[in-house]
């Protein structure tokens, strides 16, 4: 897939498929959140996703640091984040995800497709804007981290994703979520 932004509203992203073959096979959307520098646990979660044949993976941010990407770069399809209230040297994370082709970080915010499929990603620190979103619902997907608590709901068709913390800091529980882009739901995947 090639990412390319939109020149009327700079903070969507769009995805475009290599072809139209691309999106369609494009079935598992794997969702991470709040690695927060624990490599082994983002070495684990990279590993699950792989494992799980995801098309795409989503960042909800909180990387942190950008030694974090010398794992992320592991990933076996395109990832798209964007950055958390703790991402420290946005320049240098975004740099580094630019020497790998598959990954990239869209500002605080993006929307994008994913063939029939409407996406928004947030962190989710910005709590007022984050109820917006899920009260109004203008997406397929939203997907957001922030929390450290992994959950699922509907908010009338939309579906809400916040993939719980990679880290495992402050739950005590390493997760990350699958969707199924068919199906249109999502589950919750514990970490070893």
């Amino acid at each position: 897939m090639n990412i390319s932004r939109s020149s009327q509203e700079p903070e969507e992203t769009l995805i475009t498929p290599c072809s139209d073959a691309t999106l369609r096979g494009l079935v598992l959307i794997g969702i991470m959140s709040d690695t927060h520098d624990n490599l082994q646990r983002t070495k684990e979660a990279v590993a699950r996703l792989n494992r799980e044949n995801v098309g795409l993976v989503l960042h909800a941010g909180d990387v942190i640091s950008p030694f974090v990407i010398g794992v992320l770069k592991d990933l076996q399809s395109e990832m798209v984040g964007v950055f958390g209230n703790n991402d420290g040297d946005r320049e240098l994370l975004s740099k580094k995800c630019a020497e790998h082709g598959h990954l990239s970080f869209r500002g605080t915010f993006t929307r994008f497709s994913a063939g029939d499929l409407s996406v928004g990603l947030i962190h989710g620190s910005d709590l007022e804007l984050l109820d917006t979103l899920l009260t109004s619902g203008p997406f397929d997907l939203l997907v957001y981290g922030h929390t450290h608590q992994a959950g699922i709901s509907r908010h009338g068709t939309m579906l809400a994703v916040n993939p719980g913390e990679v880290c495992g800091y402050l739950s005590g529980k390493s997760t990350v979520a699958i969707m199924d882009t068919e199906s249109r739901h999502a589950r919750i995947i514990p970490l070893p």
